[in-house]
Parts: structure tokens; C-alpha cells; sequence
């Protein structure tokens, strides 16, 4: 849908959105979103933050208001999870999610009447799983994505021969979360309000550590303990949803239980028939003993499962290697124990953490310079060294394109030490 160009202040934070690195495609759906969740006065004084995160005395600063004024306002938007109400070294620090996974999700997780989330849940849908780019650029292209697929360790063989980190094991991210919150499935609150939501559970999507604190704290989430939240993945595994979190090592923000009919990654997986990127480090396959019972073919939320004839007539499960996101679901399903997981051939590099992704994610997209500039990189030494260090932590390629975008004397013969 195109967008007609308005130069309103929905227009710059649009524009604003449009400097993290995955972006937010110019639409008329997407400027009806911002409508819906700023007021204009609220879209220009947002659409002024910088993507990093800043301090009350920042936002003053950048808006030209006294503190007192300013904390309310940054507080007020915190409350409706526009804004991320964080806590680093001590000090109270704020910061602008992207869409997704964001304000968009954040929008949704519970029950609410100051927005209106019927119109809101008919907009996501129309920006989401009818135009394509937004979703393109999230779960279709090659880079690095945004999340991952979590392996259920149950379908993992237990005989050792595998190699699972345990950065893989959703159970290892939750034992060790700082904070951890409940929230309603944006996918499927969205899709009830359409008449298309499915049976499985809704109160099931979890945050953890800097995502969490927020969202608890402002009523978007409720925090619940280890134990708790690993009895709610046995529930969302016993339904056949899948785990879908942040790609990252360390840090992880979220994880959300999928059903194949509402999730947005695996409903673009469906749509453009490819995993790509946000596959697990796992792949199905059937065994020669697969009976052609076809349970697995309806089981698969990615529908990367189909039956074939073999000789003598005799069916089979085929496993479709572009397809399947490694999530070990049609594995726990079979009665005969014929399908299992095998390593992929290559295993996909993960960032270490947050900013790590975000760096990778801006080197891949040519936005480096801009990443730099939104943060005052050139003009805070502390900054720069924590994006200089994200930039050496990137694999080969897109640690070349980095350098190359910045043009840097002093970065390439500081990355040339390292060999």
C-alpha cells in the first residue's frame, strides 16, 4: 500500500523507525498504527530519542523540558510499552523499541480500552501478513535474523551424540533470566479479534531480564518464577508450539510460543516456503522405518512435511530442507519413533548479545554510519568502544562490510591487528 507523504510528525518518527537496522517499510497501514499508539504531539517528541539508551536527563535535554516534565512523559510512554523503562549501573535509563519485536507486540499483550485494539489487530494484519515487506525483511532475507528457532530438548536423541549449546535449550534461558514476565500472544490476541485464532493457549509469551522488568513493572506482564515459567513451556510444548526467541547468545529478551497458524515468522515461512535464517541448528529426518501414517505432515506448523510413494507403492515421510526450522515438534509427535533431528551441515553464527545482533544487522543493511551517528559514537569514546568491540566480535563478511562502510583508517588497522 503506498504511502502518501504527508511531512507530519507521524512522518519523522516513521523516519525514525526506519534507523534500526530492520527497519519499518513506509505504508499507509503503518502510519494508521502510529495514529492509533501516539498522539502527534507524542510522535514528534519520540521521533527526536535516540535508538540507544538514554537517561531522563537526556530526554530533557533533546526536548528542551525540565526533568520533572520530562520523566512524566517518558514514564507515561513506558506505561503504555511505547517506551522500555530499563536499569543500567544503577541509574533509571529508557529506550525506543523497534516495531518488532517491540511496541507492536507490547501493544497487544494484554487486554486493554485506552487503544483500540480491534482496529490495531486489523492493521497488524494488513501491514503484516498482507503487504510483504515488513515480514520480508524480518524472517525472508539473508543476514542475520532478528530470532531463532529453540529446539525442544525433548526431541533431541538422548544418546549424547549431538551437540546442543546451551544458548539452544529455551529451559537454560529461563533458569537463567534476571526477570521473568507473562504476557497474552500478540499473534493470537490479534487473531482473535479477526475471527482466526486458534485453541492454543494465549497467556504463554515470555520476556526475560531488561524486556521483562519493564513490561512487569508497568502492569504489561506478570512475573512469575523459574519454575513457573518452565511448567508453562511444558504446557506450550504439550500443545505443539514452537519457540521462537531472540538471536542471541546472552541477554535474551523473549521467547515466544508459536502455533503455525497465527505466529508471524512461521506463517512467512508457510508464505514465501523458505526457513532461511531462522531455522534451528537442527534438521528433521525421516527413518527407512516410517510407516506413511501422515501424522507428521499435519503435525508440522511450517508444512515442510509430505508424504511421497516409494517402492511397492509404500509411503513416506519427506522432509523439506528449505522448510523445516529444526523444531523437533513432528519428532515428539511420532508414534513409531521414525522421525529424529540430525545437525545441520552448518551451524548459523548467533550474536553474543543484543547489540551484537543490532551492529550485524546494521552492517548487513549499510546503516553503520547511521547506527553511529543516532548513538554520538564519534563524539563519546565509551560508545564507540562498545560498537568497535560488537563490530570485531562479527563473523568475517559482515565485519568487512562494517569497516568498509565506515571508512576508517584507525578501524581497519585495528581489525588487521587481529589477523
Amino acid at each position: 500500500m503506498a504511502h502518501h507523504y504527508s511531512n507530519s510528525l507521524y512522518d519523522h518518527l516513521a523516519d525514525r523507525l526506519n534507523q534500526f537496522p530492520q527497519g519499518a517499510p513506509l505504508s499507509d497501514s503503518l502510519f494508521a498504527i502510529l495514529k492509533i499508539l501516539f498522539s502527534e504531539k507524542e510522535a514528534g517528541l519520540v521521533a527526536q530519542l535516540p535508538i540507544k539508551p538514554f537517561t531522563v536527563d537526556r530526554a530533557a535535554a533533546i526536548w528542551k523540558l525540565d526533568k520533572a516534565t520530562a520523566q512524566n512523559m517518558l514514564e507515561d510512554l513506558a506505561g503504555r510499552a511505547m517506551l522500555l523503562d530499563m536499569e543500567q549501573n544503577g541509574r533509571q535509563m529508557f529506550c525506543l523499541p523497534p516495531p518488532m519485536a517491540g511496541f507492536f507486540e507490547f501493544s497487544m499483550m494484554r487486554v486493554r480500552g485506552d487503544v483500540n485494539q480491534k482496529a490495531l489487530a486489523e492493521l497488524y494484519y494488513q501491514y503484516l501478513n498482507v503487504e510483504e515487506d515488513f515480514v520480508k525483511a524480518l524472517f525472508v532475507e539473508n543476514g542475520t535474523p532478528l530470532g531463532r528457532i529453540f529446539v525442544q530438548e525433548a526431541a533431541l536423541p538422548q544418546d549424547g551424540k549431538l551437540e546442543v549449546l546451551d544458548y539452544e535449550r529455551a529451559s537454560h534461558i529461563i533458569k537463567t533470566a534476571s526477570h521473568i514476565g507473562i504476557s497474552m500472544c500478540y499473534c493470537r490476541h490479534k487473531m482473535q479479534h479477526l475471527g482466526r485464532a486458534c485453541d492454543a493457549p494465549m497467556d504463554i509469551c515470555m520476556t526475560f531480564n531488561t524486556s521483562a522488568r519493564s513490561l512487569i513493572k508497568y502492569g504489561h506482564a506478570r512475573q512469575v518464577d523459574a519454575a513457573e515459567c518452565l511448567d508453562l513451556l511444558a504446557v506450550a510444548q504439550g500443545h505443539n508450539l514452537v519457540q521462537f526467541g531472540e538471536n542471541t547468545r546472552e541477554g535474551v529478551n523473549f521467547i515466544c510460543n508459536c502455533c503455525g497458524c497465527c505466529c508471524e515468522a512461521l506463517l512467512a515461512v508457510k508464505r514465501f516456503a523458505i526457513a532461511r535464517t531462522i531455522h534451528s541448528n537442527f534438521i528433521a529426518r525421516a527413518g527407512n522405518g516410517c510407516r506413511g501414517c501422515g501424522k507428521c505432515e499435519k503435525i508440522c506448523p511450517v508444512n515442510a512435511i509430505h508424504m511421497e510413494d516409494g517402492p511397492a507403492g509404500k509411503r513416506f515421510a519427506f522432509v523439506d530442507p528449505d522448510r523445516c526450522i529444526g523444531c523437533g515438534v513432528c519428532v515428539r509427535s511420532c508414534a513409531f519413533g521414525q522421525l529424529m533431528l540430525e545437525a545441520r551441515p552448518e551451524r548459523a553464527i548467533t550474536p553474543l548479545n543484543t547489540v551484537n545482533r543490532v551492529v550485524a544487522m546494521a552492517a548487513e543493511r549499510g546503516m553503520i554510519k547511521e547506527l553511529l551517528e543516532d548513538n554520538d559514537a564519534m563524539g563519546n569514546h565509551r560508545i564507540m568502544a562498545a560498537v568497535i568491540g560488537a563490530i570485531m566480535k562479527l563473523p568475517g563478511a559482515p565485519r568487512a562490510l562494517a569497516v568498509a562502510q565506515l571508512k576508517s583508517r584507525y578501524l581497519e588497522n585495528l581489525i588487521g591487528r587481529m589477523g
